[in-house]
């Protein structure tokens, strides 16, 4: 069994939401990353989602932009980015890793390439911002052909139709923006986003996720009442910015800010 698929049955049964947490690979060095995704597990993470650094990230805002182009600085291709889930696969078989990014870093290397060396570095799902399901092609057939899940994106403009086809394209969950915006950004309508992950599950029986201006353990509560899982990026990627040259405490603090957010999604799931 896929290991998100794995997880979310695990958390369905103990009554619990997943934690998804996001940093960008070879963000503030490479030589951090793994070290700073078993600090985030530490902390209570359930999912990792892995941003491979790419030059137009059009999706994220300007926190996870300034990352991306720090990762770059120093050379972080795709291909290193896959060491890297190797080495974490090390020590932790168990939890999931979402590789988050563009096409053009998969179509340079290949799609069947890719798709075999991100499975048997250890991957488990790949949400590729800039493939909409119907161009998607022989790219999402080499996907499912090595047991990776294809995640998508769902927009709060997303009308019905188009919700059916990203759902009826996706695996493992369902990735629900939470407001018209980049990663980031603030101004969440809760009522708004709680309609939406309804019709989202009126057309699948997957997880739904709702990420983007998920910023501190309120929030993410109060999104976990909502949605079987809560996505934060930029609250720590922000951490990240600020302590970067200080790899020792900014694994501490990605640790206690996982766990604060970890502490208020499971008691939001214990009220419900």
């Amino acid at each position: 069994m896929n290991r998100i698929d794995a997880c979310f049955s695990d958390l369905r049964t103990a009554g619990r939401k997943a934690l998804v947490t996001f940093i960008t690979a070879g963000d503030p060095e490479p030589g951090v990353t793994v070290r700073l995704m078993h600090s985030l597990v530490a902390g209570g993470a359930d999912i990792i989602e892995l941003g491979v650094p790419f030059s137009d990230p059009m999706a994220d805002g300007p926190v996870i932009q300034r990352a991306s182009e720090r990762a770059l600085e120093h050379h972080t291709r795709l291909i290193d980015v896959l060491k890297m889930v190797r080495e974490f696969r090390r020590e932790d078989a168990q939890t999931p890793v979402i590789l988050m990014g563009y096409l053009n870093p998969v179509e340079i290397m290949g799609y069947a390439a890719f798709a075999a060396e991100a499975s048997e570095a250890g991957v488990d799902g790949v949400l590729s911002v800039d493939c909409p399901p119907e161009e998607g092609g022989g790219y999402l057939d080499a996907l499912r052909g090595t047991g990776l899940h294809p995640i998508f994106l769902v927009a709060p403009t997303s009308h019905s139709d188009r919700i059916r086809r990203i759902c009826d394209a996706a695996g493992g969950f369902v990735y629900y923006v939470s407001l018209k915006g980049v990663t980031g950004a603030g101004h969440l309508d809760l009522a708004s986003v709680g309609a939406k992950v309804e019709e989202i599950r009126a057309h699948t029986t997957l997880p739904v996720g709702v990420g983007f201006g998920i910023k501190d353990p309120d929030t993410a509560a109060r999104m976990a009442d909502l949605a079987d899982a809560v996505i934060v990026g930029s609250a720590i990627v922000s951490r990240v910015e600020a302590m970067g040259d200080n790899p020792d405490a900014l694994a501490e603090e990605l640790t206690g800010f996982v766990s604060s957010l970890r502490t208020a999604i499971d008691g939001a799931s214990a009220a419900a």
